[in-house]
């Protein structure tokens, strides 16, 4: 038998061969590549030689020994562990993945069929862009037509700092990347700012920064002409005031915040806000709008505009005749109301020292109306009040003696005069007239406390305008069942209770319509965006004395600015004029009296009253009487009214009364007996 050369391998591969029972010479079928191959035998010398190698057992093999294999039987098969037919592994695979893109194929087809719309809302919706559109707040006109206060469109800069880096232009013909730096350089002359500012502002992973604000639109314009990658703008407004600080005070102002601060805007910011709309409008990833996109706008609503009862051009001369006057007499602040005499409305509301609506930050302490919000003790204005009383009532007449003495012993205590002087034989036309406090007193104690409490609410003392201004102060005024033995009288010439200016002015108003007071208005209408307009209802009318007390009073009140009284100073040329004067005692922040309260409120023509003015100074250092100091303003004041309004004199004859008498009584005492009921005074006409 012919043996083969022993090459290791080789034998390796025949004896693998012959065993897997294939024929001599050709090799056995492979099998799967997972099946565990037995590795091939190892030759030992004695098969190297020819001779069949020896297998041993285990237990031979431990035992360092081992029993040959019979002849002709075949070698062991290795165990195979985890061993699958390649073909099951296929379809195992291929029908998972069937499974697989199954999945995917419903869940396609029910996006596509089902959700459809939804997922292109969905889609959409992460691709809009909501922009709020604020409403343009309406204007504040005055009487005559001029805009106290309108809303101007501005801007406001934004920037997405992700896209400025992209910022091209051409330089030299060639479109060249510039960035931040180009885009700073560009945008500093028009927005006013630093490059290096700007610079700090585009620079960044933000993708929302303010630049600036309050841009006007041309300048916006030039801003968005530059097509700077990430540069926008928010619309919003600003608040103008074309009268500056001449109506400060009354007007208001709004905030940076656009919010009301104070004053009309405050009190009618419903009427004036409007409703805001909203820009919705798909963008590509850099925030740009898309042309052909989606866009839908929900238009702002415009306020309200409001047309007030003030005339522009007596406001502006109101607010400077008080300010000059504030200024000469070093007064603390001054106050101007011009009322008009048949409906109540306010022509003009001057309050100084004022402010700039437009620069918030500087007013200080200046933002409030002193008209409205301030309260003082009239003085002898309120001595108005007690001789309508008396008229009505019956106890006294122009005509009536009163004998003044310089002291008069009430409640305790010595009143007087604001000065000393002797017995003065008055009439109550002259009490009026010399602004005798003692005087007042002894005319004004025949009317019952309970009754000159009503007639002093009558004329709006103690209640609130009607007209709501924020701030606004109702004055003070106790009940009658709660005053002090003293507050009796001293109410009678204006100490112990407090008003305001419109309250004052509101006084002499009653006086002037024939005993009817109308409660003030500020507002004569409001226009909607569509230009109906709608009136401002007038207010309901009070009887407060009767057409004739009040005929009666009214002339006794133009003895004050004649040559016996104590306003020369308010005296029109060609003019009839009625009025009355007031210095009070003021009371400081302390509580405590502390400086005083000059004043004098009138009406002409006096036979014909158009309008009144009241003209307030608070603490005057030079010069405190009400004559001297607001007297003047007045004149001036009525005299621009007048002539604003074409109110032409009367030409009718001034009335004549006696303010001091002949062979009247020469005591106190007697003076006192000439004001009983029996003296012979006459029944006053009923008011209606």
């Amino acid at each position: 038998m012919k043996q083969t050369g022993g090459r290791g391998p080789g034998d390796a591969r025949s004896t693998r061969a012959s065993a897997s029972g294939a024929p001599p010479g050709k090799p056995a079928p492979r099998r799967s590549s997972r099946a565990t191959v037995a590795r091939p035998a190892r030759t030992s010398p004695a098969s190297a030689s020819g001779k069949p190698a020896s297998r041993k057992s285990p237990a031979s093999q431990s035992a360092g020994g081992g029993s040959r294999r019979p002849p002709g039987s075949l070698p062991a098969r290795p165990a195979q562990i985890g061993v699958v037919h390649p073909e099951r592994r296929v379809r195992f695979l291929l029908l998972a993945g069937l499974f697989v893109l199954s999945l995917f194929g419903a869940q396609l087809f029910r996006l596509q069929a089902f959700d459809s719309s939804a997922m292109a809302n969905a889609a959409l919706k992460s691709r809009l862009n909501i922009v709020a559109v604020p409403a343009l707040r309406g204007d504040i006109t005055a009487s005559n037509g001029e805009v106290l206060a309108t809303s101007i469109e501005r801007r406001n800069v934004t920037v997405d700092q992700t896209a400025v880096p992209t910022y091209r232009k051409k330089v030299d013909g060639v479109r060249t990347i510039v960035g931040v730096a180009g885009a700073a350089a560009d945008l500093a002359p028009i927005l006013g700012k630093s490059e290096a500012e700007l610079s700090a502002t585009l620079t960044g992973s933000r993708r929302f920064v303010y630049v600036v604000k309050d841009v006007s639109l041309s300048d916006w314009s030039k801003v968005r002409a530059l097509g700077i990658p990430g540069i926008f703008s928010e619309p919003t407004s600003k608040r103008s005031y074309p009268t500056s600080s001449a109506a400060a005070s009354l007007v208001g102002w709004v905030g940076g915040d656009g919010s009301a601060g104070g004053g009309l805007e405050l009190l009618l910011n419903k009427q004036l806000q409007g409703k805001p709309g909203e820009s919705t409008y798909e963008q590509s990833r850099d925030g740009r709008m898309i042309p052909t996109g989606e866009q839908q706008i929900t238009p702002a609503v415009s306020g309200l505009d409001v047309r007030l009862t003030i005339n522009s051009d007596l406001q502006w001369f109101a607010q400077n005749a008080i300010a000059q006057k504030v200024n000469e007499t070093q007064a603390l602040s001054g106050t101007v109301v011009v009322m008009n005499v048949r409906t109540g409305q306010l022509a003009a509301v001057a309050s100084y020292p004022t402010f700039d609506p437009s620069n918030i930050a500087k007013a200080g302490s200046n933002l409030k109306n002193n008209a409205f919000e301030e309260a003082f003790e009239p003085g002898s204005i309120a001595k108005v009040m007690t001789a309508a009383a008396a008229l009505q009532e019956g106890v006294a007449t122009p005509a009536t003696p009163v004998i003044v003495p310089n002291r008069l012993a009430r409640a305790g205590e010595s009143f007087r005069d604001s000065h000393d002087h002797g017995i003065e034989r008055l009439t109550f036309a002259g009490v009026i007239a010399k602004s005798s406090n003692i005087g007042t007193m002894m005319v004004g104690e025949k009317v019952q406390p309970a009754v000159l409490e009503k007639y002093f609410r009558s004329f709006g003392v103690g209640q609130p305008s009607g007209i709501h201004f924020p701030g606004e102060t109702p004055g003070i005024f106790a009940k009658s069942q709660d005053w002090s033995i003293s507050q009796r009288y001293t109410v009678m010439y204006g100490q112990g209770l407090a008003v305001n200016a419109i309250q004052a002015a509101g006084v002499f108003q009653t006086i002037a319509n024939g005993g009817v007071r109308v409660p003030p208005t500020l507002v004569a209408s409001t226009t909607n965006a569509d230009g109906t307009v709608t009136q401002t209802p007038p207010t309901t009318p009070v009887r407060v004395i009767s057409r004739s007390a009040a005929t009666t009073l009214s002339q006794m009140l133009e003895f004050v600015v004649g040559d016996g009284g104590t306003a020369r100073q308010a005296k029109i040329a060609g003019y009839r004029v009625a009025g009355k004067t007031g210095t009070a005692d003021r009371v400081g922040a302390n509580g405590r009296y502390s400086g005083k309260t000059a004043s004098f409120i009138g009406f002409a023509p006096a036979d014909k009253p158009e309008f009144v003015v009241a003209v307030i100074l608070q603490n005057p250092i030079r010069g405190y009487y009400g004559g001297s100091t607001a007297g003047p303003v007045f004149k001036d004041v009525m005299t621009y009214a007048l002539q604003e309004f074409g109110i032409p004199p009367t030409g009718t004859r001034p009335p004549v009364m006696k303010l001091e008498i002949e062979g009247a009584p020469t005591s106190p005492d007697k003076a006192e007996a000439a004001l009983k009921a029996q003296s012979g005074l006459h029944t006053p006409t009923p008011a209606r």
